[in-house]
């Protein structure tokens, strides 16, 4: 979930890893015993990267999670953090922080206004693919202005750059397969230039019209440069040492022959 890209998961993970914990327990049947090194182990791999201030307040403004446990907005360690994080965000701005903190999340925990319309609660009963806390809070936070923006904004983050990272792959993969078709149905035309600034037709080829048929081939604007590769090339010291270096530097003695270069030089 974390490194997926069909959607984004800060309003997810930290819910998520509660109900795995929770299905964990009920697996093992309850039994503290068997069930509490395996919950310890989630619990120190989750401290301080998965159960951030950050992590805390965007589970609180979940609806999925928040409409399903009554309960949740009187967790301790929550509601310590979502004070901390909108302390953290609003800092020094404290009538923002009141309005926020005593009278939008206030509207949204008892399901006031639209927040309580049949299409509100149902419509994040369940947790699919077509389930985005951000754009339900587009749909019925108008009532809190200040606190649909913030939460919006939360709910919109991914907890990981993996789906970016993989698109950037994708996008490198394709602008190579592109340059390799380009420079095979030109490759006559490429070689002459290479050597010498000719098109084989006698006229001069510009560096600037090869760049432009990459950035057409690849869709880009004119005005931008080519993207070079992500994958920097690794040179070690091997790569450039000379089969004669020792040679090079060994102290040898010549013999002078400045008098015949002056000879040459007057001449």
């Amino acid at each position: 979930m974390v490194v997926a890209d069909w959607k984004p998961s800060m309003g997810l993970v930290y819910g998520e890893l509660k109900v795995a914990k929770e299905e964990i327990m009920k697996a093992l049947g309850g039994n503290e015993k068997a069930y509490k090194p395996i919950i310890d182990i989630i619990n120190h791999k989750m401290k301080g990267r998965l159960d951030s201030k950050l992590h805390l307040t965007a589970y609180l403004l979940n609806p999925y999670y928040h409409y399903k446990d009554s309960q949740l907005q009187h967790d301790p360690d929550v509601m310590d953090a979502v004070l901390e994080f909108f302390d953290t965000l609003l800092c020094g701005d404290f009538e923002m922080q009141r309005q926020v903190m005593m009278i939008d999340l206030p509207k949204y925990k008892e399901k006031v206004d639209r927040f309580g319309a049949d299409l509100a609660i149902k419509g994040c009963m369940v947790n699919n693919a077509d389930f985005d806390p951000a754009r339900w809070w587009g749909l019925f936070g108008g009532s809190t202005p200040h606190l649909k923006r913030i939460a919006m904004r939360i709910l919109s983050l991914t907890s990981s750059s993996s789906g970016c990272e993989r698109n950037w792959s994708t996008f490198e993969a394709r602008k190579d397969r592109t340059l390799e078709v380009l420079l095979a149905n030109d490759s006559h035309a490429s070689q002459e230039w290479m050597i010498d600034g000719d098109d084989g037709d006698g006229d001069e080829v510009e560096p600037e019209s090869v760049m432009e048929a990459i950035d057409e081939a690849l869709g880009n604007n004119n005005n931008q440069v080519p993207c070079k590769s992500s994958t920097p090339r690794e040179l070690f010291d091997e790569d450039f040492e000379s089969d004669n270096e020792e040679q090079m530097f060994e102290e040898d003695e010549y013999e002078s022959d400045g008098v015949q270069i002056v000879e040459e030089l007057e001449d």
